[in-house]
């Protein structure tokens, strides 16, 4: 690992700390550097709550507080330099859901709401908001809603909208507001519907999502509070085909993006339904967002500096497009197999994930530059978070999705892992603490890759599953082709072959000989080896030569080219300067190319291709064959090739 780069990060004032909620409780731990890597720990400061059925776990936005909710009570503590000192223990054990405000000033926690006949009133609040300072409860409602459960703020907390059945309820907490004492302003109507209070000065805009009814179209207004009646919205957007609306304000609150989604397809594409985007602005700005390949949307996402955002979608591999404010395609990613999408908290950094039903694929890109970093594996993910920092970030193996090598890990943007920890037993949650805005400045991203250390967590293997009983019979060549080597049918003699196997062999016999027929024809052509017999080429076959009497030819040092003319008498003559020289008169032993090395080469091949052909017919047989015959038997159409390379040349 780079020594240097790994001291910086541990060196900052607020280094990496992760919050860990698992089966065994809530813990916090810290992070040091040992033999050039991150290594975690339990921090002492913290006293663990160990808790076995922990629920949530959240921290605020600027990082002053962390609650949790441990099955019997939310606790809320308060983050300082000293460590963690509680606050109160708020009395809610059935609490699933926490949140606190944009200024950290309230906490909020929801619970699944219930009815107890024999209890009086039978209908109790679900929904509560404590003050985070002291745990002081201030407010309370019955809030049946799953989904969008939440109250929504202003930036300063100045007003807070809540959906509750089919109605808005805003509450105004200004100098002369009442605050959680009395609903200011209602807003009809939206039954199945939503609200979305923008980021950004006050007073906010306020976007409502009105499903349609009887045919008539759904539609989504923007309204600049406190101007909330039907016929005052400064934007307006139409759509059909939407069962489901998400409305994601980017951080300056001057765009809206609307996903619509239906939960059935009618055309038959899609068995997940039919997604489309729309685009809305404050200034009356509404259009749709056209994307260029059919298929699902996986997921969109806002930049940081709110200039631009990017959307994945399309069938895999995805596609991945950047949009600025005109919604116009700035730059189009090459396509990969993603689904989603994750900015670090500067927007300089953008993060592809391939998580769920893809094996863990993560892309880094430098956006300002517009070029990949890094492409790497990080398996069976199910939670990944960017560190307040910018520059690394941590991904986890959680349950309940998966309940085995559940721990987390430490990357950087470059793709080298800087620390692991595997967690023993069921992992549930891992969040990165908190820090107030300007803690961190953006980091500078450079193209230098770290090298980062391997993990020990155990790589799948890639090779083919065999089954236990033809294990030891089935062998997989180095290529990946397998060949299964027991007879075709046990309990037959090993001799046997069926006349599927037959038929194979003639086929394969009547192969090789049209080979061995274009390979001898190839030989004849070679000139010295041809005649012209009656303007036709005719192959002149020379006569045969005993072995004795070109053993004799040897040992008398007789030529054997003149042996196979007739000229057995005929010696070998040596000039003066002790070179031996042919009489000139009898023909030379021609060979088939010209060039005795590759005469020599040829040879070894037919040689080899002889060998294979004797294999192949004790594979159809059923006969065992080692592992080198199969290589070998595997090699025939590489030796074909080296032959007609041989010939042509």
């Amino acid at each position: 690992m780079c020594h240097t780069n790994v001291s910086l990060f541990l060196s900052l004032s607020h280094p990496a700390t992760p919050t860990v909620r698992s089966a065994k409780g809530v813990e916090v731990w810290k992070s040091e550097q040992q033999k050039q890597q991150l290594t975690f720990l339990p921090d002492a400061r913290f006293t663990p709550d160990q808790s076995k059925s922990c629920r949530a776990i959240v921290y605020s936005p600027d990082g002053r507080f962390l609650a949790w909710a441990n099955g019997s009570t939310v606790q809320l503590c308060r983050v300082g330099a000293g460590g963690w000192k509680p606050i109160a223990s708020l009395p809610r054990p059935k609490a699933c859901h926490l949140r606190f405000s944009p200024l950290s000033n309230y906490l909020m926690t929801w619970e699944v709401y219930t009815e107890n006949p024999t209890e009086t009133p039978k209908e109790k609040p679900n929904l509560f908001i404590y003050r985070a300072e002291t745990g002081e409860e201030v407010f309370s409602i019955i809030q049946k809603r799953h989904q969008d459960w939440q109250m929504h703020w202003s930036c300063d907390e100045s007003i807070a909208a809540l959906l509750v059945g089919g109605e808005a309820l805003f509450y105004e907490h200004g100098p002369s507001g009442p605050g959680f004492k009395q609903v200011v302003k209602r807003f009809g109507s939206l039954r199945n519907g939503g609200i979305s209070v923008a980021p950004g000065p006050s007073p906010p805009h306020i976007g409502v999502y009105m499903p349609g009814t009887k045919g008539a179209p759904s539609m989504c207004r923007l309204f600049k509070y406190p101007n909330l009646e039907l016929n005052q919205p400064v934007a307006s957007k139409s759509f059909f085909q939407a069962d489901k609306v998400d409305m994601m304000w980017n951080r300056k609150g001057t765009g809206l993006i609307l996903m619509t989604s239906t939960d059935v397809d009618t055309s038959g594409v899609s068995y997940y339904g039919k997604q489309a985007l729309h685009y809305m602005t404050p200034k009356g700005d509404s259009c749709g967002i056209q994307l260029k390949a059919e298929g699902p949307i996986h997921d969109v996402a806002w930049s940081p500096k709110s200039t631009e955002f990017c959307v994945v979608y399309g069938f895999m591999p995805a596609r991945a497009t950047l949009f600025n404010l005109k919604c116009d395609v700035v730059y189009d990613f090459e396509p990969g197999n993603r689904n989603s999408i994750f900015y670090n908290d500067f927007g300089n950094l953008v993060l592809f994930g391939g998580f769920g039903n893809l094996p863990g694929y993560i892309e880094t890109w430098d956006l300002p530059r517009r070029k990949k970093l890094a492409s790497f594996k990080a398996p069976d993910t199910t939670l990944l978070e960017w560190h307040p920092a910018g520059d690394t970030f941590m991904t986890a193996t959680t349950a309940p999705r998966l309940r085995m090598s559940n721990g987390f890990k430490v990357w950087h943007y470059s793709g080298a892992l800087l620390g692991e920890y595997d967690w023993s037993g069921e992992l549930l949650e891992v969040i990165w603490q908190k820090y107030p805005p300007g803690t961190y400045k953006e980091p500078a991203i450079s193209d230098e890759k770290l090298v980062g250390i391997v993990s020990a967590t155990p790589v799948a293997s890639k090779q083919k599953y065999i089954p236990p009983g033809a294990r030891g019979n089935v062998t997989v060549t180095a290529s990946g082709e397998t060949i299964d080597l027991r007879p075709p049918i046990p309990g037959l003699p090993a001799g046997y072959r069926s006349s599927v196997q037959i038929k194979t062999s003639r086929k394969n016999k009547k192969a090789a000989n049209k080979a061995a027929a274009a390979a001898a024809a190839a030989v004849a052509a070679v000139p010295g080896n041809e005649g012209e017999v009656g303007g036709e080429t005719a192959t002149v076959a020379p006569p045969a030569v005993s072995r004795k009497a070109k053993k004799n030819a040897k040992n008398n040092h007789v030529d054997t080219g003149d042996l196979t003319n007739g000229n057995a008498n005929t010696t070998n003559t040596k000039s003066s300067g002790g070179s031996s020289t042919n009489d000139g008169n009898g023909p030379q032993k021609v060979s088939p190319t010209g060039d005795p090395t590759k005469d020599k080469k040829i040879k070894a091949i037919h040689k080899k291709l002889k060998d294979i052909k004797v294999l192949k017919e004790k594979h159809e047989r059923g006969e065992t064959l080692v592992h080198t015959q199969v290589i070998k038997m595997n090699s025939e159409s590489q030796l074909m090739q080296e032959l007609e390379a041989l010939k042509v040349a």
